[in-house]
């Protein structure tokens, strides 16, 4: 077998095992250790390389930054379950109850609320599903209407802090999560924003899909609501303050932050009188659950990325993406086309563990900041939860939506709001400051490509010798040669690495 085929048949037998349904950790690990051996035995590979995979493994058990995502699952599920989000649906639907649409802005702002607290998109999706969906019918919503902001606004966990997958792209991407975390702010509001605004031209040029609550609906008023929004609203709107607020302006590390959080979620549901020892139990268990699936995905990528690139396969995908007509927005272009078809048949932490650490040494190779780069991935990521027909957050609302509500009315219903998040695709690349002018205005200033570098660096077919000449730009200063290195070379340097 030539050497060269290696690389594109070993990724290629990753996705057909992907797709006959294996699960993704043991399909990296599987595929991985495979094609080490036959390398070994057929001379491309030394023996040497798989002695590097003990050592590789406890450095994830030793990565103190994947600490945030145990923290952070265990906060959104004691928030969950304490009821909170019934109680901020209630409060915010009976605050914009005589507006027309006023449910459906509720949603959107409490999964707003419900992203920044518990970051767990299953979570927002269930508890509106539940809560919010049969008195939007009661009322005369739109199915559609009704299914469609729903599903995205549960969605808008995947983006906005702290978000699960942020975390994981930044370890992937080798970025700081505070970093993507401050990125990201400004695309999730904005995206939430864009939500809203599509609920008002549906009231607008479609009124009696969207009505009002009538005035029997809305119980609480003067002071009674006055008191819920203080009791329903702050409590929450602090929390999120603490952790982000502490996260953004670098008094506390995001694993910090995480612990934070998660006591923070155990003194509100005792204030509540919600504790108790079967919540803590559940909530414990789901968290294990979680924490353990990402730590055996990432040891599942750990042996087949370093088996990877043992037979060049990151020089492989370099010389595919660094050649395409265009420069950076043609390797742009294709790579949030090709991510977008993979969320077809992937769900987002398959995406980052096994296509983002192909194409984070190639984006850096461009110039192209890494943190802008992930957080436009997880915008595009972030379609994976409602692409008809295996988008997970489609999947979740029709297991807790009533038999009036058909499967298509919620297919249907989710198209709109998947071709906002694809203008917000292109809001991102189009505008970069929206990422990296927020990062600059908490820390004064970003490493690597700013704003106007990220531009800059999207002109290049007009100045194709424009990043040779910059000095500042990320991977700038890598050698020319790295391209034609020795194979053998390349492995010694990865195993003292």
């Amino acid at each position: 077998m030539s050497p060269d085929l290696m690389a594109p048949l070993m990724f290629g037998g990753l996705v057909v095992v992907l797709l006959i349904g294996y699960p993704v950790a043991f399909s990296l690990a599987a595929n991985g250790l495979l094609f080490g051996f036959i390398g070994i035995e057929m001379g491309l590979l030394p023996a040497a390389l798989l002695q590097a995979l003990p050592e590789r493994v406890l450095g994830i058990m030793g990565n103190s930054t994947l600490l945030a995502i145990p923290f952070f699952t265990f906060m959104g599920l004691i928030l969950e379950r304490s009821g909170m989000a019934e109680e901020l649906l209630d409060t915010i639907g009976q605050l914009f109850g005589a507006v027309r649409g006023g449910i459906a802005y509720a949603v959107v702002f409490v999964g707003g609320l419900l992203a920044a607290t518990t970051g767990v998109v299953a979570a927002s999706v269930i508890a509106m599903g539940l809560i919010s969906l049969p008195v939007m019918m009661r009322y005369g919503y739109s199915k559609r209407l009704a299914a469609g902001v729903i599903a995205a606004s549960g969605t808008l966990a995947q983006i906005i802090p702290p978000s699960l997958v942020l975390i994981i792209l930044a370890d992937q991407l080798g970025a700081s999560v505070g970093d993507l975390y401050e990125g990201a702010l400004i695309p999730g509001l904005t995206l939430m924003g864009m939500y809203a605004a599509y609920v008002l031209m549906v009231s607008i040029f479609k009124p009696e899909a969207a009505p009002a609550l009538p005035l029997e609906a809305r119980t609480l008023k003067g002071r009674a609501l006055a008191f819920r929004v203080l009791t329903c609203l702050i409590p929450p709107l602090v929390l999120i303050f603490l952790v982000l607020g502490t996260i953004f302006i670098g008094v506390a590390t995001p694993t910090e932050g995480g612990a934070m959080g998660a006591s923070g979620a155990i003194i509100l549901a005792l204030m509540k009188r919600k504790l108790n020892w079967s919540l803590m139990k559940q909530a414990v268990e789901s968290t294990s659950t979680m924490t353990s699936f990402v730590i055996f995905i990432l040891v599942g990528s750990t042996v087949f990325s370093l088996v990877f690139r043992g037979v060049n396969g990151d020089l492989w995908v370099e010389s595919l993406l660094t050649d395409l007509p265009g420069g950076a927005l043609g390797f742009l272009i294709v790579v949030n086309v090709f991510v977008f078809v993979l969320a077809f048949f992937l769900d987002y932490f398959e995406i980052a563990f096994i296509i983002v650490p192909l194409l984070a040494p190639v984006a850096q190779k461009l110039g192209i900041d890494l943190v802008w780069f992930g957080v436009l991935l997880g915008v595009n990521m972030q379609t994976s939860f409602l692409h008809p027909p295996f988008g997970f957050a489609l999947f979740y609302l029709r297991s807790v939506a009533s038999k009036e509500i058909k499967t298509s009315d919620i297919y249907w219903g989710a198209i709109p709001f998947v071709c906002i998040q694809i203008i917000m695709v292109a809001i991102v690349i189009a505008f970069p400051g929206i990422v990296t002018n927020n990062i600059s205005k908490v820390k004064g200033g970003i490493s690597g490509s700013g704003a106007d570098e990220i531009r800059r660096q999207l002109d290049l077919p007009a100045e194709p010798e424009a990043p040779a000449k910059d000095d500042d730009a990320p991977g700038a200063d890598a050698p020319k040669e790295q391209k034609d290195e020795d194979p053998a070379a390349a492995i010694r340097r990865m195993l003292r690495e």
